[in-house]
Order: C-alpha cells, then sequence, then structure tokens
C-alpha cells in the first residue's frame, strides 16, 4: 500500500504505477497486454465468460501551465479539488532533471482580501519551488506539461486506519491484485481481465476504460473505488450513506452509472453467503469506470465495489484494513461464483427483478 499510494503519477504520467502493477501481477497472470492509450490487462483463465475487473492507475494532480517572470509556476489542476484542499500543500512536479518540491502559494492571513468580514478563496494557484525567476524554474528542468503530484507519505493510524493520498483508486489496484493471488492456481469458471486504467480522474469519457472495454469486449464488468463516507462532523446526513469500518460498499446512483439490478442482487447474495457486510451509496457527484464499460458494444452489465474513504480527493485520504480485506474477500466470492448460467441470468431481461 504503501509502495502504491506513493508513487507520483497524475493522469497521463501514469508510468511508475503501471510499472508497479505489472511488476506485482506477472507472478499471477496467464498473460499481460495493453491498450493503445497504457492501461495494463492482466488475464487469468481461458475459457468461460469474459469478466473485467476494473482499477484506474491515476490520481488527481496537475500540469505546469506557465512560468512566471517572478519564478512563480501557474497549474492546470486534474480531477475534481475542492478549493479548500490546494492552499498552502506540498507538491512534487516531475521535471526532466527528476522530481522537485512545490508548495502551493497563499496569501498570508494579516493581508488577505476579506469578502464580508471572511477571507476570501484564491481562484488560480501558483508554486513556489524557491526560485527567483523564470531562469531558475528552467535550470531546475521544469517546463510546462510537466506533472504535478501531492506529497504525502503513507501512515498507519490506530485502529488499523490508513493515512495517504492516491486512495482513489490505488486501492482498486491492490485489491486486484491480492484477488489475483487468491484465485491463483485455484479454479474459477470464467476468464477474468484485470485492468489497470489510465486517465480517469478529470475524464468524462472514462478514456482508459473505453480503450480497454474495446479490446477485452466483457460479459460482466465489476469496476473497484473508493467509496465516500458520511461519518464526519457537519456533513448533511444524506450526503452519502457509508461508514469508515462498515464494510465494502455497493453503488446504486451516480451520474456515470445505474447498475443491472440482476447483478446487484447477485451480489447481495454472495456478500449475505459470505457474510459479508455491505453498504450503499447514491452520490450524484461520482462517476467512475463502469459508467464507460457499460456502453461496450450492445451493453455490458456492470457494478461498483467500493473500500471506504474519508476525504478523499485530497492531500490525506483515510481507509480501515477490515473494509479493505472485506472488499477483497467479497470480489474473490464474486468472481468464484460467475460461470456461464449465472452470467446470462445477470444478463437476461426475462429474468430481470
Amino acid at each position: 500500500m504503501k509502495q502504491f499510494t506513493e508513487a507520483p503519477r497524475p493522469p497521463g504520467a501514469e508510468g511508475p504505477v503501471r510499472k508497479l502493477f505489472v511488476e506485482n501481477m506477472k507472478p499471477y497472470a496467464d498473460k499481460i497486454t495493453y491498450d493503445g492509450l497504457g492501461s495494463v490487462i492482466a488475464q487469468q483463465g481461458s475459457t468461460g465468460p469474459r469478466i473485467m475487473v476494473d482499477a484506474h492507475m491515476d490520481e488527481l494532480g496537475a500540469i505546469v501551465r506557465h512560468i512566471r517572470p517572478d519564478g512563480y509556476i501557474s497549474v492546470q489542476m486534474l480531477g475534481y479539488w475542492l478549493p479548500q484542499a490546494l492552499g498552502d500543500q506540498r507538491w512534487v512536479i516531475i521535471g526532466s532533471k527528476g522530481s522537485v518540491l512545490g508548495i502551493t502559494e497563499l496569501w498570508d492571513a494579516h493581508v488577505a482580501p476579506h469578502e464580508a468580514g471572511h477571507p476570501a478563496t484564491p481562484s488560480e494557484y501558483f508554486l513556489d519551488v524557491g526560485a527567483r525567476n523564470a531562469a531558475d524554474v528552467t535550470a531546475l528542468g521544469i517546463s510546462p506539461g510537466d506533472p504535478i503530484v501531492p506529497l504525502s507519505e503513507f501512515a498507519i493510524l490506530p485502529n488499523q486506519r490508513y493515512l495517504a493520498k492516491a486512495w482513489d483508486d490505488r486501492v482498486g489496484c491492490i485489491a486486484m491484485i491480492e484477488a489475483m493471488r487468491r484465485l491463483k492456481g485455484q479454479p474459477h469458471p470464467n476468464q477474468i481481465f484485470y485492468t489497470a486504467t489510465i486517465q480517469e480522474e478529470g475524464s468524462i469519457e472514462m478514456r482508459g476504460a473505453t480503450t480497454s472495454a474495446h479490446i477485452i469486449n466483457p460479459d460482466i464488468g465489476i469496476a473497484l473505488e473508493i467509496g465516500i463516507t458520511n461519518d464526519t462532523p457537519g456533513n448533511k446526513p444524506e450526503s452519502a450513506l457509508e461508514v469508515l469500518g462498515g464494510g465494502p460498499g455497493i453503488m446504486l446512483y451516480s451520474f456515470s452509472e445505474y447498475p443491472n439490478r440482476n447483478f446487484v442482487h447477485f451480489v447481495q447474495q454472495v456478500a449475505a453467503e459470505n457474510h459479508i457486510p455491505l453498504q450503499y451509496d447514491f452520490v450524484q457527484g461520482f462517476g467512475d469506470d463502469a459508467g464507460a464499460i457499460k456502453l461496450n458494444a450492445a451493453g455490458v452489465p456492470v457494478t461498483t465495489l467500493l473500500v471506504p474513504s474519508r476525504s478523499t480527493h485530497t492531500h490525506n485520504g483515510i481507509i480501515d484494513r477490515a473494509d479493505f480485506d472485506r472488499t477483497v474477500d467479497l470480489l474473490v466470492a464474486l468472481l468464484q461464483r460467475l460461470d456461464a448460467s449465472t452470467v446470462a441470468r445477470i444478463k437476461s431481461f426475462e429474468s430481470e427483478m
């Protein structure tokens, strides 16, 4: 988890995460291939229904937009950031000469403009790398288009809760690896395509999932994502429905997905039979790769399994290890049960519940 969460790669620059994924999957994969954009597809099995398991490699980040004469760097944010999460934070710029530390410039509290008695929120953000001018920045190997990622170390908190950046969606990548490890040498009645995709964040079309699904042509799609918790002070009760430590979640509604009802009932059945608690979520502002997979070819039944996380899309998110483990338990149980007849029932509208 430390390796994957600390790997610094935003959308379009997923290389180190891709390398980690391939290295960890090689011992368990029958075959590893790539789509034309850089997503990784690791296959287990060669007969039976084609099951696509998906998680995206990229994290929220930014790219260098412009180097100002005074040495400040303007940035283009990638993905959906809250303005409150951006100011006075440490970042890494990945330039031609290596990584460069920077900090988001923030107005001093003593001179910040005030609106209605409260400090105003900046509408633009600039990185300070200690440069005196543009020449200093160029000498550091920084140029427009260079990737920028949050700087945040993995840490273990009490009660087996883990603090890190990039749980969205490195936790899904790690879950795929663990599921593949457990299923190596074990019978499963299908072909499983574990897919680590690129460019999910800030991408309405979910680019890597779209191109990978074209290659795989799945019968069933399972996306792995972070879940949105609502167990912190100040949130509205109906903002989200998951809590940390409550077990895996399943997304029942988001702007990109309304899951197949037969598939949802199947997940509920398998969870109950394995005594795995299941949380439900409805988040209108949430979208994920399942939304692209479902539109492949004539249409694909999909669902999204969730590892609950606090403070998503920030430098510091928190997950519960037990939630992660139970999510993998559920994923493995599903993969062991998705045989041809079960997939046919899920895909049949004559048997829709």
